[in-house]
């Protein structure tokens, strides 16, 4: 994703006593979205994933599809609840990889 936002790794230690990843299950729904849209080509479906050579970077629309996505499964249809549930909610810090914390 050379040129656009990018969040932190996931293995990145922080304030919390651990990894993000360990709070995170292997059953959790996240890790399904994240999976899910990593393997679709968002290029063939239409989405521009070549990154704009002026302005400000612009988030991937992979993550963008993440965060929708979650969204919707959790019943979250604001983006301004999605915005705030983004820098407080554990598995959107994971799925995102702490990208609310930047903006």
């Amino acid at each position: 994703m050379a040129g656009f936002i990018a969040g932190e790794a996931r293995t990145q230690e922080t304030l919390f006593p651990e990894r993000l990843d360990d709070y995170i299950s292997e059953e959790n729904h996240v890790k399904v979205i994240d999976v899910f849209i990593d393997g679709i080509s968002l290029s063939d479906k239409g989405f521009k994933t070549t990154p704009s050579t002026t302005g400000r970077p612009a988030y991937h629309p992979a993550t963008l599809l993440k965060l929708y996505v979650y969204g919707y499964l959790n019943r979250v249809q604001s983006s301004r609840r999605l915005e705030r549930e983004a820098g407080r909610n554990v598995e959107l810090m994971w799925l995102l990889g702490r990208l609310a914390t930047r903006l």
